[in-house]
């Protein structure tokens, strides 16, 4: 499992010119399941994202998590991280999981993080999304499981 992390100040998804899920001050989550990947993965990085300390304390050193700060979490699916662009011009996705397991891993995730008691919106999973991120920082973190 891949996810980017990006700290943000807002953040929102549209799906044919719609909100579906907006934030304010917090991290987005690009998260994509690959082949292999189980819960394991799932509470892996479901705990690393809400502990990891990228918001700044008093002294301006990231040294504060999303729960310390009580910040909003929006996830959203992005299989496109599974590209392999290694060889020719064209991305290959065979690392990509097939997508009854990705949904299922990715709406774990989601519940996972609720269950944290982080505040989450999410995109909708296998949608064409539209996503508006006003980068804080910026700061951007990649994360794998494996």
């Amino acid at each position: 499992m891949k996810i980017v992390l990006q700290r943000v100040s807002e953040a929102s998804v549209e799906i044919d010119e719609v909100v579906v899920g907006k934030i304010g001050r917090g991290i987005i989550i690009l998260l994509c399941v690959e082949k292999g990947d189980s819960i394991k993965d799932v509470e892996y990085l479901s705990e690393k994202t809400i502990y990891l300390r990228v918001f700044d304390d008093e002294q301006g050193k990231m040294n504060l998590s999303l729960l310390d700060i009580n910040a909003e979490m929006l996830i959203i699916s992005q299989f496109s991280l599974a590209g392999d662009c290694r060889k020719g011009r064209r991305p290959g996705f065979d690392k990509a999981a097939e997508p009854d397991l990705a949904k299922k891993l990715y709406l774990q995730f989601i519940r996972s993080v609720q269950n944290k008691g982080v505040k989450t919106a999410e995109g909708k999973f296998g949608a064409l999304m539209s996503v508006n991120i006003t980068n804080d920082g910026p700061v951007t973190f990649i994360l794998e499981s494996k």
